[in-house]
């Protein structure tokens, strides 16, 4: 059994690393050239956002873009200072604030708030559209780069996975293995290929044609869906859309997680969601989690040679995949070994998701319960 379990073990791993897209290596993609200037509404959903914002909008302010840009903010119920804080940051000729009407039936929070910004945009015709976290503090020349890669390859999404925030023991811990199996769940190989299914995007920074949003129903097409950003990019493509998925360091989110409860719960939020509340595809990831990080390094244990020779060999291909999210967060090289424990963490907050669901309890984010099972 233990000879049977290391080879499963090593044949995962040779499998992630060769054969998904290569998702591991976390390349970022090539400076893009200047594009002709496009008109684009970025549209910032915002709640409880008194902290960040100021900087997210000077950001998007400053701006270096040949352009013509609007920035339209959406207070969603907020109850802090998020809305006045808006208003004080910057004056009214790149910016609007609108305050975002009652959450609708059978919408999500987010959703709601992107339709209001889309609704309250579309007087300014824009080209294109730049949905953007209330925390995201882009690179002057972000916009230019996002708007001349669509151009240059004519992509209908464009995804920047932003650098996290990485200071607290709890971010160095989680924040590189987040990244690390997000691009595992979705290559972007894999997002860009037509022939595939896998659709990916990360929801701090997506630019969209507004066209290829009008093609798949507007954001109400999706609008129940709480894995916003996935749900985007699939309504694209399955519209026949052309996505992009990267990362970027110089475009950062400045939220921190201080805590490994903070980042426990920002997970399980919307852990037992993707699995669709199904309790055999809970059963399977936890099975698959334990095969594919906990098992090598228990192997060691085996008491026998070659088991434990193939553990330690699949644990090395672990570090191997793991070592680029590493350096890609400037974390030290001895975080590596740790990622079975990490992966044991994530797995946990799963099975939390899937407890909390069950229980009617659901997961909670800025005030709102998610996911609640009635």
């Amino acid at each position: 059994m233990a000879f049977l379990a290391s080879i499963c073990a090593v044949a995962i791993w040779i499998y992630l690393l060769l054969g998904r897209g290569k998702f591991w290596l976390l390349r970022e993609a090539e400076v893009a050239d200047r594009p002709a200037p496009r008109r684009v509404a970025v549209i910032v959903p915002a709640r409880n956002e008194a902290k960040t914002i100021r900087r997210a909008l000077a950001s998007l302010v400053e701006q270096d873009y040949s352009g013509a840009w609007h920035i339209y903010v959406v207070d969603d119920h907020s109850e802090d200072r998020t809305a006045e804080v808006a208003r004080e940051a910057a004056g009214p000729e790149l910016v609007t604030v609108i305050q975002a009407r009652p959450l609708a039936e059978g919408w999500t929070g987010k959703l709601w708030a992107l339709a209001e910004g889309v609704a309250e945009a579309e007087s300014f015709q824009p080209d294109y559209v730049l949905f953007s976290d209330a925390d995201i503090v882009h690179a002057p020349e972000s916009i230019s780069q996002l708007v001349g890669r669509a151009e240059a390859g004519g992509y209908d999404l464009i995804s920047s996975m932003v650098k996290l925030q990485c200071e607290t023991l709890a971010e160095k811990a989680l924040i590189p293995a987040f990244v690390f199996f997000f691009f595992m769940l979705y290559p972007p190989r894999w997002t860009e290929d037509p022939k595939r299914a896998t659709a990916g995007a990360a929801g701090g920074c997506i630019l969209m044609r507004w066209p290829a949003l009008a093609r798949m129903g507007g954001i109400a097409s999706i609008r129940g869906e709480l894995i916003d950003d996935c749900a985007l990019a699939k309504a694209v493509k399955k519209n026949g859309g052309k996505l992009w998925l990267g990362l970027t360091s110089k475009t950062r989110s400045i939220r921190s997680y201080e805590t490994f409860g903070a980042i426990g719960r920002m997970i399980s939020r919307t852990a037992f969601w993707q699995l669709r509340h199904s309790t055999a595809l809970l059963a399977g990831t936890v099975a698959g989690m334990f095969v594919t990080y906990m098992l090598p390094p228990l192997l060691l244990f085996s008491g026998r040679l070659v088991p434990a020779g193939l553990g330690v060999y699949a644990w090395i291909l672990m570090l191997v995949g793991y070592a680029p999210a590493l350096r890609f967060y400037g974390v030290s090289m001895l975080w590596a070994p740790l990622l079975p424990l990490v992966a044991l963490f994530y797995t946990g907050a799963t099975i939390y998701s899937a407890i909390e669901y069950w229980a009617g309890r659901g997961g909670e984010w800025k005030g709102r319960a998610q996911d609640r099972k009635t």
